[in-house]
């Protein structure tokens, strides 16, 4: 399928991933609402998957490096936004791994010197720092997990599912679904399955037109953190 046939799709699918993340971060501004880790495991798999989406484009090499450049200068501006907001963060926040993603990703489709040596310098960073990064070792390689699946059978979908999941927490989801907690056997399915729904709705939400969300919606990750501290702060 050619990418001028799913637009609207991936405008929808960016938007869902938008907001799953903020259902995620409302899980701290103090009221309880531990189940919306569920719909929260759906965001980065969508981030991810708009990645691969905008890189299998025609002419992606035109724009791979001003797409760098803003997860870079983004990953600055929302480090104290998210550090404000998150308790006790022990990760940097997620463009970080997303901009890794993405040199990987891009290693792997441009055969130069330059781009093979920063998807090897990527892989080694986040082999070396996992525990500094959100989603760690696995999150850096899911971009490149998601195209390669791309275009392929939609069943093949399930693949990076599984890399989602090493991704997330899952020893310590696993455990507690041992133990029947509903919480992380939905958190399990959602992690596997993400990846799949998110292939789904390219390839089926090609006549929905939401909003085009451009280069503005970056803004939007340090500015979520802000609206949900002043939240937080009027609730207590």
């Amino acid at each position: 399928m050619h990418m001028t046939q799913r637009e609207g799709a991936l405008d929808l699918l960016k938007w869902l991933a938008l907001l799953s993340m903020l259902q995620d971060h409302l899980r701290y501004v103090g009221i309880s609402a531990d189940w919306l880790y569920v719909p929260g495991r759906l965001a980065f798999p969508w981030f991810c998957l708009a990645m691969a989406a905008n890189l299998a484009r025609s002419g992606a090499r035109k724009t791979e490096w001003r797409y760098l450049g803003w997860l870079l200068v983004f990953s600055a501006l929302s480090e104290i936004p998210y550090r404000l907001y998150i308790p006790d963060p022990d990760t940097l926040n997620v463009m970080p791994t997303l901009a890794l993603g993405l040199l990987v990703a891009r290693g792997w489709q441009d055969p130069s010197l330059v781009a093979r040596l920063l998807a090897v310098g990527s892989l080694l960073l986040a082999a070396m720092f996992p525990e500094r990064l959100m989603f760690g070792f696995f999150g850096v390689l899911l971009p490149l997990a998601m195209l390669l699946v791309f275009n392929q059978r939609w069943y093949l979908g399930l693949l990076p599912g599984l890399i989602c999941l090493a991704a997330n927490q899952w020893q310590v989801l696993l455990e507690a679904a041992r133990f029947g907690n509903s919480v992380a056997i939905l958190g399990l399915a959602a992690c596997l399955f993400a990846p799949l729904l998110g292939m789904l709705l390219l390839r089926h939400a090609g006549s929905l037109h939401p909003p085009a969300m451009r280069r503005w919606a970056y803004a939007l990750y340090p500015a979520h953190f802000l609206l949900l501290l002043a939240m937080r702060q009027a609730f207590t």
